[in-house]
């Protein structure tokens, strides 16, 4: 399977994933714009340029083959709550990172995030042979670091003054990972009734 050219569509009984298309500008854009949600990326959101921006950046990266974006919908609502992508996706080295996730807020805490993060590690382990999965993020997100280590994801170090953040303030960066021969594991203690 060529994961570049074939559409990616994952499925639970909560989310739904699947590539992202230029026609979700309209409906993410209904989400996209609240500060809160973008406090710790190193990229600013607050008007349809930005949004665009990140749109034109991700297709980039698609054409290139280094990054796969989607859309996570909402099954409970039926709509869009935001977007997560694979992306410095190395498949000779069979390693790929799960990252720019953002959810609306309304779906903060409701638990969507880790129905989502369990179709992408299962997809990624044992449909696309991918050995490691890794996971950075700010070393101030404090709650996107709990959130990591309630997925099972090790923590293994901090890449110091890592980012450029769009204020000007350099990111040191915190790296996690799952490996493939801990999924069994991780999925049975910290995706109990998740699947």
């Amino acid at each position: 399977m060529d994961y570049f050219a074939d559409e990616i569509k994952l499925e639970n009984k909560r989310a739904l994933i699947r590539n992202m298309k230029q026609s979700d500008y309209d409906e993410l854009k209904k989400i996209a714009f609240d500060p809160d949600i973008w406090k710790q990326y190193p990229y600013k959101m607050e008007d349809e340029f930005d949004l665009q921006d990140m749109f034109n950046k991700q297709f980039a990266d698609y054409k290139n083959r280094t990054r796969i974006p989607f859309v996570i919908i909402d099954k409970q609502s039926g709509h869009a709550a935001g977007c997560t992508t694979y992306m410095n996706i190395a498949m000779e080295d069979k390693r790929l990172e799960i990252g720019s996730t953002w959810l609306a807020r309304v779906y903060h805490g409701t638990g969507l995030n880790k129905y989502c993060k369990y179709l992408l590690l299962e997809y990624a382990f044992n449909e696309m042979g991918i050995i490691r999965v890794e996971f950075k993020t700010d070393v101030l997100n404090i709650a996107s670091r709990k959130a990591l280590l309630k997925i099972g994801a090790t923590e293994e170090g901090i890449l110091r003054s890592h980012m450029q953040v769009y204020n000007g303030r350099r990111r040191d960066s915190i790296y996690f990972s799952i490996l493939k021969d801990e999924w069994d594991y991780v999925k049975e203690k910290y995706f109990k009734g998740v699947s």
